[in-house]
């Protein structure tokens, strides 16, 4: 809360005031009422002085942000030989958190889609907390509110390249590469960089980020329309030149805020003034980020625009670099989790996860490219609450942040992130670190296109849409650029922006406007005297009832605004006569290419098939149980932070196994049964030790390691028998008996030959149910 102006509130206006209050309290409930109603447009006039107070402040910062933890300056791109303007800045550790030296450290990207930085470490719970109360180090990439000069999307990308192996060397002793949180519109800008750069990123956590930007539910999601209906990407062109080659990201903000003119012309203000009493400390707070804009080079929301927006090119491998790399998702290495939610307006789960369909043709190619990909899909949650919600952060961020060495190690598939609360019936409730459970269920792509739903009615009208983009950008820049260009000088571009929507509130209630400072001397005198209505006065009763119908007239004004949007795009890019004239195929035709398999990539994969075909039965006792865990857990449900924590501790006392070998050795078994399950099961026998106490002892471990979640039943335990009998520990203690008298009717003891029992193990394994392999030689 800002300081009262320290001047004394005029007598007349006391005695003004104070009169007025005591005539109206004696009008009974009706009375009672107008003077809370006075009294609370007084107080809430108070906040937005103190929000424009706040914004200014903040616009008068060099690096304004709103994290709420301190940090320290590690790296400034500003100053690097290509600058940009970004930061890289160490999270120093919060009371009563210990950080372990020893664990991968989280890198927090933030989205400069408009607003400021810090929204990823925005309170305590949030995904920075979570990420240090799980005893990581932590380091967050924000930027200033200016772009440096020139700088484009390839040089931020590369100046967070250096951000990536400057965390990497300050931690050479950690279990793990980083791991990468890129929010909203930074998961992109993650993604591509490691296409281009894997061996910098552990895990990558990409909450609320679109990757498929044609993707969506008719009926549902309105805002994938605006581009097409706008007539393409000129009108972006059109707001840079405006700006003198800068865009203001206030103009992304207004875009958000359309999506809801319930909530922005009504609901939050109303909110506020309701409960004007409470609510004024979390509005200023909030309103921090939310009115803090940035600004980006007309150069870079271009590209983003026309690459991503419209033209949708980053899923099917159609973006190049300059110096002709192409930016292909299927390069990466390390397990992607994508966090979505069905309430999210602006990236729906279409849209975070159509990706995925769009880059793969089959389970076996997302197999063959060995890539790991988690999803879960929040019920209710908005985008905001995806990164500011503290329920959002106390349940799916900090189930991530716990759980994030269990991911990494994850065998490449598909699987869903199932999240539910521990109960009094949960078993090992103490290798469980809070109140709730991650299970990783394997999926399949049919999965993911049930929810995308892809159509190719849909890519053809997008696809028209993306040429018609085309064709009036280039007329823009050869017929209008020039003469916009002529006209824009700073007095133009000083006075559009004092007259922005975002920008006009700020300025009202400013120290420009000379009723301000006695609007904060009022408001002093205010809540001396706060007089708040009862809860059962009618007229608050009526207000309520008021506000609703305000709210649902909004919400249907929104609905058929949206109704009709979709209409108006469906009948112009549906038109087989315009995606003709823009140079569409034939109906059936695809408008775009999927990504396939290229030649060098499929001698690869041929290459590595025959190395793990050749070495299926090398290895030793550890190689076993991993490939025996490996394939008793491909016939259940998933695996949890349970049967981890137990495979962990085995890990450390008995192989002393680093994570990354351990992750490398787990792909090999689990690719080896994939490839030949029959062989690899009949191998393990000559993989273990010649000893029974030894076998026993690797048998129990993994005994222990299943039963961590409870019971082995179904399929695990019909898998779990078949193991048992592969180990062989009877029969190998058997012949380690010493044989004291043959006895006539005994028949001589077996020799310990190992093809017999290579033979009867191989036997034993074919009774088990088969699955079709999912990765073959010659059709990877």
């Amino acid at each position: 809360m800002s300081t009262v102006p320290n001047q004394q509130v005029p007598a007349a206006a006391m005695v003004t005031m104070a009169g007025m209050t005591s005539a109206l309290q004696a009008c009974g409930p009706a009375g009672e009422y107008m003077v809370d109603l006075m009294q609370r447009n007084v107080l809430f006039w108070d906040v937005m002085r103190q929000r424009s107070q706040q914004y200014y402040d903040q616009k008068g910062k060099n690096v304004p942000h709103v994290l709420s933890f301190d940090a320290e300056l590690v790296l400034d791109a500003r100053r690097f030989e290509k600058p940009v303007n970004y930061l890289l800045v160490h999270i120093k550790e919060a009371p009563g958190v210990t950080i372990d030296p020893l664990k991968r450290p989280f890198v927090v990207v933030d989205p400069r889609a408009g607003h400021g930085p810090g929204i990823g470490g925005f309170k305590a719970d949030s995904e920075i907390g979570v990420a240090m109360r799980a005893g990581h180090p932590c380091y967050f990439v924000g930027f200033t509110p200016e772009p440096m000069p020139g700088q484009t999307i390839e040089d931020i990308m590369y100046a967070e390249a250096i951000f990536l192996e400057k965390v990497i060397a300050l931690h050479p002793q950690a279990e793990g590469k980083p791991c990468v949180i890129g929010n909203c519109q930074a998961g992109w800008a993650v993604m591509m960089l490691a296409a281009l750069r894997p061996e910098l990123f552990g895990p990558i956590i990409v909450p609320g980020s679109p990757l498929s930007y044609w993707a969506g539910v008719e009926g549902e999601n309105p805002m994938r329309y605006a581009g097409g209906l706008a007539g393409g990407s000129w009108m972006t062109a059109l707001a840079g030149d405006m700006g003198q080659g800068k865009f203001d990201g206030a103009y992304l903000v207004e875009n958000f805020e359309k999506q809801n003119p319930a909530n922005t012309l009504w609901g939050k203000n109303y909110a506020l003034w309701s409960k004007v009493d409470t609510e004024g400390p979390r509005f200023i707070e909030f309103e921090k980020w939310w009115g803090g804009h940035v600004k980006l080079n007309a150069e870079e929301i271009q590209w983003i625009v026309d690459e991503l927006f419209i033209g949708n090119r980053l899923a099917t491998g159609e973006i190049l670099t300059k110096a002709g790399e192409r930016i292909d998702l299927r390069n990466i290495r390390s397990p992607i989790v994508c966090f979505c939610s069905k309430g999210d307006n602006i990236t729906p789960p279409q849209q975070a996860l159509g990706w995925i369909v769009d880059l793969y043709a089959s389970d076996n190619e997302l197999l063959a490219c060995g890539q790991t990909i988690i999803y879960t899909i929040h019920e209710t949650v908005g985008h905001l609450g995806i990164f500011v919600s503290a329920g959002v952060a106390k349940k799916e961020h900090q189930e991530f942040a716990s759980n994030i060495d269990l991911i990494d190690v994850l065998p490449p598939g598909l699987y869903e992130a199932v999240i539910s609360p521990k109960t009094a019936d949960t078993v090992n409730q103490g290798d469980i670190n809070d109140e709730w459970i991650v299970r990783f269920e394997p999926r399949s792509l049919s999965d993911i296109r049930t929810i995308v739903a892809p159509s190719l009615e849909n890519e053809r009208r997008f696809a028209a849409a993306r040429r018609v983009s085309e064709i009036n950008l280039g007329l823009y820049r050869s017929l209008v650029q020039p003469l916009v260009k002529s006209l824009v000088n700073d007095q133009t571009v000083e006075l559009m922006r004092q007259l922005k929507a975002a920008e006009l509130p700020f300025e009202i209630f400013s120290e420009r406007n000379p009723l301000t400072p006695q609007i904060a001397r009022l408001a002093e005198q205010v809540r001396e005297q706060r007089q708040p209505v009862s809860p059962d006065n009618p007229l608050l009763q009526w207000q309520a009832m008021a506000s609703q119908q305000i709210t649902a007239a909004l919400d249907a004004y929104r609905d058929m605004r949206d109704s009709m949007t979709e209409k108006t795009f469906l009948a112009i890019y549906s038109s087989p006569l315009l995606q003709a004239m823009v140079g569409l195929g034939a109906p059936d035709e695809a408008p775009r290419r999927g990504p396939g398999i290229e030649a060098e990539r499929r001698a690869a994969i041929e290459r590595r098939i025959a190395e793990l075909k050749a070495g299926i039965a090398e290895g030793g006792a550890r190689e076993a149980a991993i490939r025996a865990l490996v394939y008793i857990g491909m016939g259940g449900e998933g695996v949890d932070e349970r049967n981890f924590k137990e495979l962990r501790e085995i890990r450390s006392k008995n192989y002393a196994m680093p994570l990354q070998e351990f992750k490398q050795t787990l792909r090999e078994q689990y690719f080896s049964l994939k490839l030949d399950t029959e062989g690899a099961l009949a191998a393990i026998p000559q993989m273990l030790p010649a000893d029974a106490s030894s076998r026993a002892l690797v048998l129990e471990a993994i005994r222990r390691i299943l039963q961590a979640t409870g019971t082995v039943s179904g399929e695990r335990a019909q898998r779990l028998a078949q193991i048992e009998q592969l180990f062989e520990v009877d029969q190998v203690l058997a012949l380690e008996q010493p044989v004291t008298a043959p006895k006539p009717a005994t028949k001589p003891a077996p020799k310990p030959a190992t093809k017999a029992a290579t033979k009867a193990a191989t036997k034993a394994a074919r009774k088990a149910p088969a699955k079709a392999n999912a990765v073959k030689a010659s059709k990877p």
